[in-house]
């Protein structure tokens, strides 16, 4: 009986009420006018002029780049998982959650330091801090997530954190940076000292206005056995090196399949398949309706943390060479 209401509410939320545009013929020469028609009277609007500039539009191409920052933002576009009166709430629900903690920009690839409480922990506050790399991003509302990697005593270790969890105290990046690739699961088979990070590392602090860098390190990986058959992947991911002394056959075979079973061969027509696009992406339009809704209050909360990530590393300052 809930869900039946809870879906009706969501449908009559979806009903749209916008004015209907009705094309006119007119003379060849003269310039285009549509009619429309609203509630109270029709108005002619010159379609062939120039819009006017809106004081809101560079904002929000502006915050098209929240797509990459606060991703968790945007809905599934599975459309089996849409519910927009669902998706509004969790949005309120996230905003109210980041006041409470602290959450700045990372990527794949940055190092952070994720704080959580714990009640097993053996200090006396009950907190434990893990610092690591981000190897893998996902998961869209209250259930985005990240895995955080780092070799400790020789073991590699990894820790997949939800990042609105109530048991998540604070989330540090001490080094904000970007890779080549948005998965960096073939750091499980690459040498140990590149997924090893010092437990105390200290914050690099980033001049202000300067772009994210990105770190173009290409990884070697070790000889196989590999955890995923990392030779299907080369066209794909660019963040790793191949070992040279592979086997005959192995080389055959990577060739052979390089050939017939990447992602080249199979997604020939993939960038053609409009429908695809359509249900494994969210439109623009869509997107900054999102921004426009959680922009001000992201802004401001952003603004708020750098100031503080400032004034804690003014004691201590490192900049990066």
């Amino acid at each position: 009986m809930l869900a039946g209401h809870f879906h009706r509410l969501a449908t009559v939320g979806m009903v749209s009420h916008a004015p209907v545009a009705a094309s006119v013929s007119r003379p060849l020469g003269l310039p285009s006018l549509a009619i429309r028609y609203s509630s109270s009277q029709p108005s002619f609007t010159d379609t062939s002029a120039p819009p006017p500039a809106r004081s809101g539009q560079h904002r929000s191409i502006r915050r098209r780049d929240f797509r990459f920052i606060f991703p968790e933002f945007l809905p599934d576009p599975n459309s089996e998982f849409r519910q927009p009166l669902a998706e509004k709430l969790a949005r309120q629900d996230l905003l109210r959650r980041r006041a409470q903690v602290e959450i700045p920009e990372f990527y794949v690839g940055s190092i952070v330091a994720v704080t959580t409480s714990e009640s097993y922990a053996h200090t006396a506050d009950k907190l434990t801090k893990f610092v690591g790399i981000v190897i893998e991003r996902g998961g869209t509302g209250p259930r985005a997530w990240i895995k955080v990697r780092n070799v400790v005593d020789k073991i590699g270790v990894e820790f997949l954190y939800e990042i609105y969890c109530p048991t998540i105290q604070k989330i540090e990046t001490l080094r904000l940076e970007r890779r080549l690739d948005e998965d960096l699961t073939y750091l499980r088979d690459a040498p140990p000292e590149y997924s090893t990070f010092p437990p105390d590392m200290e914050v690099e602090i980033l001049p202000e206005g300067t772009p994210v860098p990105v770190n173009d390190l290409k990884v070697p990986l070790r000889p196989a056995p590999w955890t995923r058959r990392w030779e299907r992947y080369t066209d794909r991911l660019n963040g790793y090196i191949l070992p040279d002394d592979l086997p005959d056959y192995k080389t055959s075979e990577m060739e052979r399949e390089s050939k017939f079973l990447n992602i080249g061969w199979q997604g020939q027509v993939m960038k053609y398949d409009l429908l695809l696009q359509y249900h494994e992406t969210i439109s623009v339009e869509e997107q900054d309706a999102i921004w426009r809704e959680v922009g001000d209050a992201l802004e401001t909360r952003d603004l708020d943390m750098r100031k503080v990530a400032a004034k804690r590393a003014f004691s201590k300052p490192t900049k990066r060479q």
